[in-house]
């Protein structure tokens, strides 16, 4: 089964209840839906996979990625979607490769979403409504800042998209105003 919107969040919130983790869903499914719209996807698979992508994360934060499947399972979530979740821990986590354009999409947007949510934090507006591209770029440089964000998976991810890195920060802010409120930005 592909699971709703209003399953894929109930289902979320059976294993966590963390209010940053919850934006961080929330900004992933959003870039997702994003790209999906962007490339002639489904929007609302993509955005479950994105919105569920880290929902064995806060239980199980050692055994990310590797205990999904068995939880997804458990409550019936078709292979694709399993699968696509699976592979955004590659080389990280799991061995999984993202192979699909939606595997691709998530191992690329993931952690961006997170580098572009810090630079949106030290704005003075502290969102990223005036973010530009110019100014994640800035950043990037600084290894410092935002020191958990593995840039080279990022980087990576717009390789294997075939999308230049300015590009893909570009799609992925403008992806995050959609729902700036809802994640606190």
């Amino acid at each position: 089964m592909i699971p709703t919107r209003e399953q894929a969040e109930r289902l979320w919130r059976t294993y966590n209840d963390d209010v940053a983790l919850w934006r961080h869903a929330l900004a992933v499914e959003a870039a997702m839906r994003h790209f999906a719209g962007l490339f002639g996807e489904d929007p609302d698979l993509w955005g479950v996979v994105g919105l569920l992508h880290d929902i064995d994360y806060q239980r199980y934060p050692d055994q990310h990625c590797k205990v999904v499947r068995g939880l997804l399972q458990k409550e019936g979530i078709d292979e694709l979607t399993i699968r696509a979740i699976e592979s955004h821990g590659w080389g990280i986590c799991t061995d999984v490769e993202p192979q699909s354009l939606l595997e691709k999409t998530l191992y690329a947007v993931d952690e961006l979403t997170g580098f572009v949510t810090a630079c949106a934090l030290v704005r003075p507006s502290r969102s990223v409504m005036d973010l530009e591209v110019s100014s994640v770029k800035k950043k990037w440089k600084t290894a410092a800042f935002a020191a958990g964000v593995n840039r080279q998976v990022i980087e990576k991810g717009a390789e294997r998209l075939g999308m230049p890195l300015d590009q893909l920060i570009q799609e992925t802010i403008l992806a995050m105003r959609k729902v700036a409120p809802a994640i606190g930005l």
